[in-house]
């Protein structure tokens, strides 16, 4: 019993560190933001309750609806850009016999990269007298508002942030290509089945796990975006890059308005959790190789 009890005080011992790491770092943060949720606040004086105020206030604010409409055009071009360019990144890495570390660790320089050193670089590749409307004056007359154009410049935005992600997603993909054993392309195509029939057959559904990942990780990112239209078009032009993340930080910081940018990231975590949920529920599968 003795030696019970000191293995307990040792165990509690050494979990009371992370305990008390969790109260103070995540604990009281948590707590604090449901009050500030349902209250008023702009840093000095006591917070003021107010009920559901903020949330009713957020759902009647048209800038919000519309940096929702943003993250889902925003959605609606990474997502198949991103995906499609991981699977063929994956895919390739996965036939190449030769230098296979070094294309991969190639590919993730970009996503190691700074936010904002290269948002610097792209805002200067896409600019107006950038190389690419160069390129496109000298050979055909015409050149191309990347980011003052309302319609383009959150295309413009995903392509960027493609460029950044395409190799980190596509290793979650490569790493699930190698799990799935070469004896079943075997048998395939002993078969007479046709590489596209592989593909459909054996590789999308023993890889969705791997799939279901990158999914989740575009989703959340896409919610949580922030560096690169912050950097390059502040929101703009007419506040079509405006996302939920530069809003919060807006609200709380330029508005002085605390209580209500706690309000937007509750009601921004639901939306992402829903969709999440959603995304899981339609695509998640479960995957058993024998």
């Amino acid at each position: 019993m003795s030696l019970r009890r000191k293995e307990k005080a040792l165990g509690w011992g050494i979990v009371s560190i992370y305990l008390f790491y969790t109260a103070i770092f995540w604990g009281y943060p948590f707590i604090w933001m449901f009050i500030l949720a349902f209250t008023k606040w702009n840093f000095f004086g006591k917070p003021r309750f107010t009920g559901f105020n903020n949330f009713i206030k957020l759902f009647q604010d048209p800038v919000f609806w519309e940096v929702f409409l943003n993250t889902l055009r925003f959605m609606l071009y990474f997502l198949p850009m991103v995906f499609f360019g991981a699977m063929l990144f994956a895919l390739a890495l996965n036939k190449m016999k030769y230098f296979k570390s070094f294309v991969a660790l190639s590919f993730l320089v970009a996503n190691i990269s700074s936010g904002v050193a290269y948002s610097i670089i792209f805002q200067n590749i896409f600019s107006d007298i950038g190389p690419i409307n160069r390129f496109l004056y000298d050979h055909f007359g015409v050149t191309i508002p990347w980011f003052s154009s309302p319609s383009l410049a959150m295309l413009t935005i995903a392509i960027m942030v493609t460029w950044k992600f395409v190799g980190y997603y596509g290793l979650i993909l490569y790493s699930g290509l190698q799990a799935i054993p070469k004896s079943l392309y075997e048998a395939a195509e002993l078969d007479g089945a046709t590489r596209w029939v592989k593909f459909w057959k054996i590789t999308l559904p023993l890889i969705n796990p791997a799939v279901v990942t990158v999914l989740i990780l575009s989703i959340n990112l896409s919610f949580g975006i922030f560096t690169e239209p912050y950097m390059i078009t502040g929101g703009g032009p007419m506040n079509k890059t405006l996302t939920f993340m530069m809003y919060m930080y807006n609200t709380a910081f330029r508005r002085i308005n605390p209580s209500y940018a706690t309000a937007l990231a509750i009601v921004t975590a639901l939306i992402n959790f829903g969709i999440i949920l959603l995304v899981r529920r339609t695509v998640e599968k479960e995957v058993s190789i024998v």
